[in-house]
């Protein structure tokens, strides 16, 4: 008689990367023969896969690691991964019990429990395998993330990711392709830590172009994310517009040239500007995203004038506002001038407002347009303007075929949103 199948349940904070590291850690559960489900009641092995990138996200991980805690099955195995467990390790282990393993990066889980009574500290280190690497199962989704590199070699004064991640580890390019191939999406989105600085760590400075070109030979979409700006060279912007997804997601921060030095950053609100003002004549129908940081130490109310003035002058599609996070092992740990909490929130709500009317007047301006749209699920699709995820959707007829690309009219917008319907054009 055979064994009853064993399930998993897996759940993923934090960022496209993350996903990414989920789905190879899925491929590796299936290949073991266990089965997804939904349902963490059901579970054998509960997988959760941490986000550590500030102290909000630390916080929304213990409290997910809490509840699917509490929601599985007493004999269910629980293991938790992902950038909390590399970065805390055995700190994480002892200060939840009721967690079975804390895996760090490319350990593997499995249905093993820990014997009652053994501690992290004596339980045997698993081998590690090259997660980066490792097998993914096909998309459900007509879309993917795909990441390149793992690690950072920068040292910007906010971010921990180096201290954890580790330095850049570009992959090979016949793995990326692969891997390509056998997701079977018609849009791939590819993601780095310094996604412009793919290959740099194998002395090939610049062959993020030769990618994007070799992937966009395979799909109908090539989307980047996460542009450090002073890498955004003639040779990327031609690339990406060659591919037909003229979005450009540019890691910016701030704008006053001082206050980047600060946050030890490269460029200036100006250099930015006439970026993206050439951008947009090269192809008026170029989209752009951003994120800045508000409240960095340092941070003055000249600084937060000049950055409204700059978003005012921008007109950036989307943006991302992040209030500062002090974190550990970091430069901007010990700087002086901390801006209070309270004055952070305020600079977010009124770069937040502004930024809200500035989306909001370009989706209007959308309306009676004919675009292309890549269908998701059910009445929802996107265009070259809307990456997966962190933008506005595309609210077309629920008949329309996902995975399919149609033309629409757009007919209303609705803050980020817009409606649409099937177009002959």
């Amino acid at each position: 008689m055979s064994e009853p199948q064993q399930h998993f349940h897996l759940h993923t904070l934090g960022c496209p990367k993350n996903q990414v590291d989920s789905d190879k850690i899925a491929g590796t559960l299936l290949d073991d023969g266990l089965i997804p489900t939904d349902d963490v009641s059901s579970a054998d092995l509960v997988v959760v896969n941490t986000c550590a990138f500030i102290e909000e996200a630390r916080e929304e991980s213990i409290n997910a690691i809490i509840a699917l805690e509490q929601a599985r099955r007493p004999d269910a195995r629980i293991v938790v991964t992902g950038c909390m467990a590399e970065r805390y390790g055995a700190e994480l282990a002892d200060a939840l019990p009721e967690v079975d393993h804390v895996a760090g990066f490319g350990v593997p889980v499995n249905l093993t429990r820990r014997p009652p009574g053994l501690s992290v500290a004596t339980e045997a280190p698993l081998p590690k395998f090259d997660l980066l690497n490792l097998r993914r199962p096909a998309s459900d989704l007509p879309w993917a993330y795909v990441k390149i590199a793992e690690g950072c070699d920068r040292s910007c004064g906010f971010c921990s990711i180096p201290s954890f991640r580790g330095p850049q580890n570009s992959r090979e390019v016949d793995s990326i392709l692969r891997e390509v191939d056998e997701l079977e999406a018609r849009e791939i989105v590819l993601v780095a830590q310094d996604l412009a600085s793919y290959g740099a760590d194998r002395g090939h400075r610049g062959s993020i172009v030769s990618l994007v070109n070799a992937v966009a030979k395979r799909v109908d979409r090539v989307r980047l994310l996460y542009l450090y700006p002073s890498d955004l060279t003639d040779e990327l912007v031609e690339a990406v517009l060659s591919t037909g997804v003229p979005y450009f997601d540019l890691s910016l921060q701030h704008v006053a040239k001082a206050h980047l030095r600060r946050m030890r950053r490269w460029g200036d609100g100006e250099r930015f500007l006439d970026r993206i003002a050439g951008i947009r004549r090269a192809s008026p129908d170029a989209t752009f995203r951003s994120n800045f940081i508000v409240g960095y130490p340092g941070e003055t109310e000249n600084d937060q004038a000049e950055l409204l003035e700059w978003m005012q002058e921008a007109q950036l599609d989307w943006c991302g506002l992040f209030t500062y996070s002090l974190e550990d092992a970091t430069y901007a740990a010990n700087l002086p001038h901390q801006v209070p909490r309270e004055l952070m929130i305020e600079r977010h709500v009124e770069l937040s407002d502004l930024q809200d009317t500035i989306t909001a007047t370009r989706r209007d301006q959308l309306v009676g347009s004919v675009i292309e749209v890549l269908v998701d699920v059910p009445g929802v699709g996107r265009s070259h303007r809307e990456a997966p995820e962190i933008d506005g959707v595309i609210k077309v007829p629920p008949s329309l075929e996902p995975g399919s690309i149609y033309n629409v009219l757009v007919t209303r917008s609705d803050g980020p949103d817009l409606e649409a319907e099937l177009t002959e054009v």
